[in-house]
């Protein structure tokens, strides 16, 4: 990025580390959109640091609910002790997967749509087959414990009423909690009405079953960013090594990059006065969308992304904090489902056009998102220019902890 975007590459603290934390939200077919995003990062940290560097390589925790919980997998589970996919690969997986397990059959047919509505009373959307075979044969036995950098992962338990948060610490600590990274996947990303809900059992220390019953996990945290800043402090509280001298009250030494899945706001497809005439079955089908569904999830990644606009711009560390997100959606773009190669491809576009948009951030005062601006520099300051600078800050990051020897779980053999 050069010396001009000085909003972005400010010193680190003075013990020299960073707390890297990467989030991505739940949306089903419209993870492709950060998969590009993720691209043009990986990109440009190779351009820093070599051909063979991965995102994995420079995030002490990666979050990811539902299809962002995938993506996450792919990105950081081990193959010949190198992630398995690189983050240039995510947009094929997409194309070639999702058609399978979203067939659109019918969908823009009355047929169709009669078809659709009946079928949502009776049971899921989707059997989930499909879904399943396909994380099964990409993650096999690998487990959470295994993952190359710490993950999180949220997922719901509809026995026990409670959120579950899978993570590389805790599977660490807890056979019970060691899950197969394919079973997690599975079920952050069972979605209501469109999936079926997800069981599998693991096994407690003295050999007893321990069950899971979950649903997707965008029903408690479809932007996971909060649940990945608390998972670091209960560790800095906990003397965790890589954590202990992290101090939360400064937020200097706390980078986080958040990319949504896009969302629809500016379509304002739902109204009160429709939906005050609304009962059982047209909260959870109207016109081919799921509005309970759209409700809670952009509920759940909004609040999060207020609350943690608001932490950083109120402890001046704004520029440690960098959400990517398009709520300019508008008809099959806001899908969760719709993986027709049409759609699929207006997604891709949506994700590179948001590389030229420029940075938007919450105001404090009126509650809206605007554009910023960076000091020192004329014209757009994009999400672009963003991701350099941070790419900047990860490698440099990277290469003081190298350079210091710092006993680093997800470095270890990474630059033998």
């Amino acid at each position: 990025m050069g010396g001009k975007i000085s909003l972005l590459t400010r010193r680190p603290p003075a013990n020299g580390r960073l707390v890297t934390i990467l989030s991505i939200d739940g949306g089903g077919v419209r993870g492709i959109i950060p998969g590009v995003i993720l691209a043009y990062l990986e990109e440009q940290l190779q351009k820093r640091d070599g051909p063979d560097a991965r995102i994995a390589d420079y995030f002490d925790i990666i979050a990811g609910t539902s299809t962002g919980g995938l993506v996450t997998a792919m990105i950081t589970a081990p193959k010949d002790n190198r992630p398995m996919y690189a983050a240039c690969e995510i947009k094929n997986f997409y194309y070639e997967n999702c058609p399978a397990i979203f067939p659109c059959k019918n969908r823009d047919t009355i047929m169709g749509t009669i078809r659709s509505s009946a079928e949502a009373v009776k049971g899921p959307k989707y059997d989930g087959i499909e879904l399943q075979s396909t994380v099964n044969k990409l993650l096999g036995d690998t487990t959470l414990s295994q993952t190359l950098t710490n993950v999180v992962i949220p997922a719901f338990d509809i026995k026990r009423l409670q959120p579950v948060i899978f993570s590389t610490i805790d599977a660490k600590k807890d056979r019970v909690k060691n899950a197969r990274l394919a079973e997690v996947c599975l079920g952050t990303s069972a979605a209501p009405t469109f999936l079926p809900a997800h069981y599998f059992e693991t096994k407690e220390e003295d050999g007893t079953p321990y069950s899971f019953d979950l649903i997707d996990g965008g029903v408690a945290a479809n932007n996971p960013t909060l649940v990945a800043l608390s998972h670091i402090r209960r560790e800095s509280l906990s003397q965790n090594e890589l954590f202990k001298d992290i101090n939360l009250r400064d937020t200097d030494q706390i980078l986080v990059l958040s990319l949504g899945t896009g969302a629809a706001k500016h379509e304002e497809k739902y109204s009160a006065t429709k939906a005050s005439k609304w009962g059982l079955i047209p909260w959870i089908f109207h016109n081919g969308f799921t509005p309970l569904v759209d409700v809670f999830t952009e509920a759940s990644s909004d609040m999060v992304d207020i609350h943690m606009s608001t932490l950083f711009q109120c402890l001046s560390s704004e520029q440690n904090y960098l959400r990517i997100q398009d709520d300019t959606l508008s008809g099959d773009e806001s899908s969760l489902d719709n993986a027709s190669r049409e759609n699929l491809d207006r997604l891709v576009e949506i994700g590179e056009k948001l590389l030229q948009k420029q940075v938007s951030r919450v105001n404090l005062e009126t509650g809206k998102f605007g554009e910023i601006t960076s000091e020192g520099i004329k014209g757009k300051f994009t999400n672009g220019d963003a991701l350099r600078g941070f790419a900047d800050r990860l490698s440099g990051e990277r290469k003081r902890r190298n350079k210091k020897k710092f006993i680093h779980p997800k470095m270890v053999c990474r630059d033998s």
